[in-house]
């Protein structure tokens, strides 16, 4: 059976088709931000139907980098790039090109790629959070995404870490998105996070924020694995040692919760591979 994944971000969108669990075709774009959701629409129309005249496909997975009420099948907001609010994405795909079609948030996403078939295979529960024009995070219990009373569970990039900070899209004050994420840094540091991340001064102060952060999130959840993934992750252990250093100092002291913070496995493909888990499971397939 062939499945399409679609990754959609504010920095870039990709999507490919997999044969069974093997990907077979692939590409990756640029976000069109002043297009916004029509732009992104029509580029993901136009290669996914091309595709469709080489081979058959059977169904569809999305993973979208904003809120999406998981039940009901639409996106809540997005605050990177506009025009998706509200929107019933998967209603659109189908309608476009004749196929079933599911969607979740790309960090729940992610989340589920990692779990079957990257860093978190074999650690329950997996805690996975994306760094990249925006943070967010998913957490796998027992093999399934946990999405909370209204879907909203995981969404780490909004917790408060500097509650006398700046100013986040969101509207809060000091959110860990707000202090950490790559549409910030350069905004606030006028540099690349690529740049950035060979200052080892400026990663002793960054891991300060992200590190209370994942302290939530171990002392909430006491996840047997954390894998961050996004493009802030690509810094590799420049900022993953420094990050565990930070994150043993700061964590309780009384507290035995492991500290195992990795890389994800899958790099930029963690949500193709989770939109490809999401269409399985909307079938019944594993």
């Amino acid at each position: 059976m062939n499945t399409l994944a679609i990754d959609i971000g504010g920095t870039k969108f990709s999507i490919a088709v997999f044969e069974g669990r093997r990907p077979a075709r692939r590409d990756s774009r640029a976000t069109d931000r002043e297009g916004g959701r029509d732009w992104m629409m029509e580029q993901i129309l136009r290669i996914a139907k091309s595709w469709q005249t080489e081979m058959a496909i059977d169904r569809c997975g999305v993973g979208f980098g904003g809120p999406v009420i998981f039940q009901a099948q639409r996106i809540a907001l997005s605050t990177h790039v506009g025009g998706w609010s509200d929107s019933k994405l998967t209603a659109d795909l189908e309608r476009e090109l004749g196929i079933p079609c599911v969607m979740d948030n790309d960090a729940n996403a992610g989340a589920l790629g990692e779990a079957r078939f990257g860093s978190g295979v074999g650690f329950d529960p997996l805690f996975y959070m994306t760094i990249s024009t925006g943070i967010g995070g998913g957490l796998i219990s027992e093999g399934e995404i946990y999405r909370g009373a209204d879907s909203y569970a995981g969404e780490i990039g909004h917790l408060t870490v500097r509650p006398d900070g700046p100013e986040c899209l969101c509207g809060a004050r000091g959110c860990l998105e707000r202090m950490c994420c790559g549409l910030w840094l350069e905004r606030d540091y006028g540099r690349t996070g690529k740049e950035l991340f060979q200052d080892a001064n400026f990663v002793k102060r960054y891991v300060v924020d992200l590190a209370l952060g994942l302290k939530a999130c171990i002392m909430l959840l006491n996840p047997a694995r954390i894998a961050i993934g996004g493009g802030i992750s690509k810094a590799g252990e420049a900022l993953f040692r420094p990050l565990r250093q930070e994150l043993r100092r700061q964590v309780t002291a009384w507290s035995r919760a492991r500290i195992d913070v990795v890389p994800a496995a899958l790099g930029d493909d963690s949500v193709l591979y989770g939109a490809l888990a999401l269409a399985e499971a909307a079938r019944g397939g594993r």
